[in-house]
């Protein structure tokens, strides 16, 4: 009993002790540990059979280490002996270094030396400099008073200059030399003030130019630029007042002779004055304050072109009575809503808006040009651009062409009104013309004043006039189109006595054809207005403002096209009643044809050739006095009224497939026709009738199927599955039982 109990203990201990053989690490005083705690006989056994192939792993690894003695007694040689080298290398390396620090002490006492004579030159060189200077001013002061004796007062500049440049560089010494000098710079700045203010009074350009050049060497340079540009301005006023007091002159003696007074002239003259005072004098306005001289001298002389250049505009504006003017025909627009009344000579208005655009560009192409010029310059100060900018654009004179373009506003507009409605009262047909003179004349009044408008390079009056040229044409000239058309009786009047009457068709072909034009014009005109506005006004708010008006200018061409779909619509409608009876004689042709009958009527026709011949008669006679686009527009029309009113006609008979057949002759004898008659397809007129006759045509009623869905190929259905259906049982052999059972 013991035993068995013993024997059970082992065996439930086993498992445990082959978990700790299996974590023994041999070599470690914890495997001895380990080793002690085994009670297990088979656990034992394996432990000692590890042990022993330990310990002859043990040995091989010893002898292996064991055969490379050899190897390493050797290289314990080597080293032994490279040991004695190295004791060597280190002594000459210390001999090397007291060497190097004797030589880097030496090095440091000789550039000790040197840097005390380079300090010792450079006193020798600044006490001989000074000396130099001391002597130099001397002779500056000499040299100062000798010439303003002999007036040469050039070189007394130089050598006030010469003495300036010493004395900043040496202000501990000569303070007596100093005084000395500055007494002599004075008398030299007074006589050169009062030579220069001299020769302004007597316009001594020559002289001016002298004495304005000493004011550099003197450190003068403000003091010149101010005294020369109002030198400039004085020359410029001058001629100025002269040439405004001539126009005056003429002014009052012209009385009646408009031609002799030149305004134009006159502003020319004065924006060439000063544009060739700034080119012709850069030379000297640089070499006194550089770039920002020129700057200075463009703002000083535009005070000169704000004083004349207003006065100019201010007085042309009082000779040409525009303010009376404006009032006229503002007060004409009030007296011509309640009734009729004379307004001013649109002839004398054309010469003062010539004028009026002329004295606009000049200032508009001088201002430019001068604004440029500033941008034109590198290195000018940043804030002086600006400022000149706005001394162009807010100045008197910008106020008076502001002035001056409100009337022209108003001047262009009464002129464009008046000769539009002029071009309309005296509209009269025109030989050799598909329309009459109102069309031409309307838009050559409208392009003319939109081109001008342009020119002025004001957005405000491109604005507007587009918006007064929209009102026009949306108005009386749309007015004036459609009165033809809106005459009673027009039908009667055109077929009188049964026949076409050509002096009456030509008047509604011609008002036809008017709308026709006036919308293409209407295009052109817009096309036009866009390319020269992207030339002029380069700023997206101003074409976006431009696009803006330019839309409704578009809209206005669909209007045109939509009056000339109502006039065509109604001018067809006056042509299909004699039509008609022809194609309600269709209604009695039968299509349930023998062989015999099919025959028949490919020799005598039953009904094709007399329609044809009926539009004919009643449509070709009107193409020679019609646009293409409106002939093919008026065929078209009737083509629809024929194919919508043949296919009525045709569901409500019954066919043979002979009659099918017939149907598809007839067809496309009919495409055949007007095809010739019209330079538009047809074929999409005609295409459910063809279709229809396609269906007619078949074998069998499944026949359908190869043309249908994805059978069709190219062809595209025009006509539903319902409406196929309803064809198929035109036929007299199909059975509705087989229609019935399509699959569509």
């Amino acid at each position: 009993m013991s035993m068995s109990s013993s024997s059970l203990s082992s065996t439930m201990d086993a498992p445990a002790e082959d978990q700790v053989t299996a974590a023994l690490r041999l070599g470690t005083p914890e495997a001895l540990d380990q080793v002690r705690k085994l009670t297990d006989v088979g656990a034992m056994t394996r432990i000692l059979h590890e042990c022993i192939a330990y310990q002859r792993a043990l040995e091989l690894e010893l002898d292996n280490l064991l055969s490379q003695r050899t190897d390493l007694d050797k290289q314990l040689s080597n080293l032994q002996k490279s040991a004695q080298v190295l004791d060597i290398v280190k002594a000459d390396s210390d001999h090397m270094l007291t060497n190097v620090r004797s030589t880097c002490d030496l090095a440091d006492q000789v550039s000790g030396k040197v840097r005390e004579l380079d300090l010792a030159q450079s006193r020798v060189n600044s006490t001989l400099s000074r000396i130099d200077a001391i002597v130099e001013r001397g002779n500056c002061i000499e040299g100062v008073q000798k010439a303003l004796e002999t007036e040469d007062y050039e070189s007394a500049a130089k050598y006030v200059q010469t003495f300036l440049r010493i004395d900043s560089e040496y202000k501990d010494s000569g303070s007596d030399q100093r005084e000395q000098l500055m007494a002599s710079k004075k008398q030299l700045e007074g006589i050169v003030r009062k030579r220069l203010a001299a020769a302004v009074d007597q316009r001594d350009h020559p002289t001016i130019l002298r004495f304005v050049r000493l004011f550099s060497p003197l450190n003068l340079e403000e003091e010149g630029l101010q005294m020369y540009v109002n030198y400039l301005k004085k020359v410029i006023g001058m001629r100025s007042r002269l040439e405004y007091e001539h126009l005056v002159e003429l002014m009052e003696q012209s009385s009646g002779n408009q031609s002799n007074v030149n305004f134009v002239g006159c502003l020319t003259n004065l924006f060439k004055d000063i544009v060739l005072a700034v080119q012709e004098n850069s030379e000297i306005l640089r070499s006194l304050c550089g770039e920002d001289g020129i700057v200075y001298a463009i703002c000083e002389l535009q005070e000169e072109c704000d004083s004349r250049g207003s006065s100019i505009l201010k007085k042309y504006m009082d000779y040409r009575k525009l303010a009376r003017l404006a009032s006229e025909i503002n007060s004409y627009k009030n007296r011509l809503s309640v009734g009729a009344a004379e307004g001013p000579d649109p002839r004398e208005i054309e010469l003062y808006l010539e004028e009026i655009l002329s004295l606009m560009q000049l200032g508009e192409d001088y201002t430019e040009f001068m604004v440029s010029t500033i941008k034109g310059l590198s290195s000018v100060d940043p804030e002086l651009g600006p400022r000149a900018t706005k001394a162009f654009r807010n100045g008197n004179f910008s106020r008076s062409i502001q002035d001056i373009t409100g009337y022209y506003v108003i001047l262009e507009g009464f002129f464009m009104v008046e000769n539009v409605r002029k071009a309309i009262n005296i509209d009269e047909h025109v030989p050799d013309s598909l329309t009459t003179s109102m069309v031409d004349d309307v838009f050559y009044v409208l392009q003319s004043c939109l081109r001008r408008a342009i020119s002025t390079s004001n957005i405000n009056s491109v604005l507007a006039l587009l918006s007064g040229s929209i009102s026009l044409l949306g108005n009386e000239y749309q007015e004036a189109l459609q009165q033809k058309m809106r005459e009673p009786n027009l039908g009667a009047k055109l077929f009188l006595g049964g026949v076409g009457v050509q002096k009456t068709g030509t008047e509604i072909a011609t008002a036809l054809n008017n709308m026709d034009v006036s919308s293409e014009y209407v295009l052109k005109l817009r096309h036009e207005i866009e390319e020269q506005c992207a030339e002029v006004f380069p700023t997206p708010a101003d074409r976006e403002k431009v696009k803006s008006c330019l839309s409704e200018l578009g809209e206005m061409s669909n209007s045109f096209k939509q009056t000339l779909n109502a006039g065509m619509e109604q001018l067809v409608a006056t042509v299909t009643p004699r039509i008609r009876p022809v194609l309600d004689s269709v209604g009695t042709i039968s299509y349930e044809l023998s062989e015999a009958e099919y025959a028949d009527n490919e020799v005598n026709d039953p009904w094709v050739q007399r329609l044809l011949h009926a539009v004919e008669t009643n449509a070709t006679w009107l193409q020679p006095v019609m646009t293409a686009n409106n002939y093919d527009s008026f065929v078209h029309l009737i083509i629809d009224f024929i194919a919508k009113r043949l296919e009525v006609i045709m569901m409500q008979k019954r066919f043979s497939q002979l009659g099918g057949l017939q149907l598809d002759r007839d067809a496309r004898a009919l495409v055949h026709h007007f095809s010739s008659m019209t330079q538009r397809t047809v074929r999409d007129k005609f295409a459910r009738l063809t279709q229809m006759a396609t269906i007619l045509n078949l074998e069998k009623v499944s026949e359908i199927l190869d043309f249908w869905g994805e059978n069709s190929g190219p062809m595209t259905w025009r006509l539903t599955p319902a409406e196929v259906r309803r064809v198929l049982g035109l036929r007299i052999d199909f059975k509705p039982e087989a229609i019935a059972a399509l699959k569509l």
